[in-house]
């Protein structure tokens, strides 16, 4: 069996139900639980849908807890608790959807503790939450339904690449740019960035050769198809409101609403985003 190298990129699957005929992806990011612009209200919306929906689940992206520190930005003597008061309010929110999520990453706000004490609050999380954890970004093979290309028993299945993102952007152009970029590195239907606390949704498409060949009588030759591969490029959302150290820094308001991923479990494989 080969073995894999630590680091390297690899795929979690999750099989799930035959009976799904839509599947639902929330990507959860940029909550900074304990700054004191957190939008509760927001976030707790979405843990709620996640939670009554069925056919919903959600990945974690990142940037769950503020955690300023004395050496980083924000202010250590208004956020809300200790890195560690943070950490456990995230794990007993997500608790009640813990089943309901696929993976997660770590983002820059998690790093500082990493980088100051070598302690990983991310992998802290994941493990009590009990979710497969990849700190530096995430492909997920996802399978669903039945009925895909026209065979009985054949699930549909979708791959996901998410990860929590780098670096700074003042316009919107700018900060897409970075999720296209990485949709040229990684196979993928789907691609989540977040970091930037900016919406944005493009889709694009790519042509893939079909392995498979014909025979054409008319030139003699042994030919085969090209086929167009759609996927969506997705900036996700943030749950802080308007003010800050982000306002000071000449940022705009975030959009707080989540993204909503569609994975198609009827006719053609098919992603959409709703916003």
């Amino acid at each position: 069996m080969e073995q894999t190298i630590l680091g390297e990129l690899i795929y979690y699957a999750h099989k799930l139900s035959p009976r799904f005929k839509q599947l639902l992806i929330i990507p959860i990011s940029d909550v900074h639980y304990g700054n004191p612009l957190f939008s509760a209200l927001h976030f707790r919306k979405t843990i709620r849908f996640i939670k009554d929906t069925p056919n919903a689940f959600g990945i974690l992206n990142g940037d769950l807890i503020e955690s300023n520190l004395r050496t980083s930005k924000g202010d250590i003597y208004k956020q809300v608790g200790t890195p560690q008061d943070q950490m456990e309010w995230i794990i007993k929110e997500l608790t009640p959807i813990k089943k309901k999520l696929l993976g997660m990453t770590t983002g820059n706000h998690e790093g500082r503790i990493y980088d100051s004490i070598g302690f990983d609050v991310s992998k802290e999380i994941a493990s009590a939450l009990e979710i497969p954890y990849r700190p530096v970004g995430m492909l997920l093979k996802i399978s669903f339904g039945l009925g895909n290309d026209r065979v009985a028993d054949r699930p549909f299945t979708y791959f996901i690449y998410f990860t929590h993102g780098y670096g700074g952007a003042r316009t919107k152009a700018a900060k897409a740019v970075k999720v296209e970029r990485l949709g040229t590195w990684v196979h993928a239907d789907a691609y989540i960035m977040a970091h930037d606390h900016v919406v944005n949704v493009a889709p694009d498409v790519y042509l893939m050769a079909d392995p498979r060949t014909r025979h054409d009588e008319e030139t003699g030759f042994d030919i085969g198809s090209v086929k167009a591969h759609r996927k969506m490029l997705i900036k996700s959302n943030a749950y802080l409101k308007f003010g800050g150290y982000s306002e000071m820094g000449g940022f705009p308001p975030v959009d707080l609403e989540v993204p909503i991923i569609k994975l198609s479990g009827t006719g053609k494989p098919r992603v959409n985003v709703e916003v």
